[in-house]
């Protein structure tokens, strides 16, 4: 960079050199064409020339230095403002990416808690109906067995109110003919009767 502003700095001066020197050889005709207010009058023209390369050695032994060094400085302060631009930027694209990761695994993990809620929903549910189920036959088992438990004693309780009931009736038609053991005997083939009425 300092190579390329040196040489520019040398190529402005051998042109104001040039156009310099062709004044310097044809002030005459400079002068016959009324462009004296350009250039300047031949007395005048070798102290300005004297000058002028004096200001500019100056310039280029202490000013030029100073202004390279500062454009310098600046081109890699841009330089480095623009690497920085450019890290960040890919910093912020890798954040995005890690950011849109991160919610897609979120979303992932979500989806299986959902999954696994309505898994364990569904198998909670269907206990719950199984249980429900065995217990509602355990219930109507136990009705059913309590019904025929009733049932036997109504007609238990039921043939022995009929067994007295036959033996008193029987007593009162067949008059007082029958003892004791007949009446036995009696209720005995009834109740035999009776119980094979239940049966079928």
């Amino acid at each position: 960079m300092y190579t390329y502003k040196l040489g520019l700095m040398r190529g402005v001066a051998a042109t104001m050199g040039v156009a310099l020197a062709a004044m310097a050889a044809a002030p005459t005709t400079a002068f016959a064409a009324g462009a004296d207010i350009l250039v300047p009058k031949p007395a005048e023209f070798l102290p300005a020339l004297i000058a002028f390369i004096v200001i500019w050695l100056i310039l280029a032994k202490l000013a030029w230095p100073v202004i390279i060094k500062t454009l310098d400085a600046r081109e890699e302060k841009i330089t480095s403002d623009l690497q920085a631009a450019a890290d960040a930027k890919e910093e912020a694209q890798e954040s995005v990416r890690e950011g849109k990761d991160i919610i897609a695994q979120a979303n992932r993990e979500a989806a299986d808690i959902i999954a696994k809620a309505k898994r364990e929903g569904e198998e909670e549910r269907s206990k719950i109906i199984a249980e429900a189920q065995a217990s509602a036959v355990n219930i109507i088992a136990k009705a059913r067995d309590a019904i025929d438990s009733e049932r036997q004693k109504t007609m238990v309780a039921l043939s022995a109110h009929v067994v007295d009931l036959s033996v008193e009736i029987a007593s009162k038609i067949i008059g007082d003919a029958l003892d004791e053991k007949e009446q036995i005997e009696l209720a005995e083939k009834y109740l035999l009767e009776v119980g094979d009425l239940n049966e079928e």
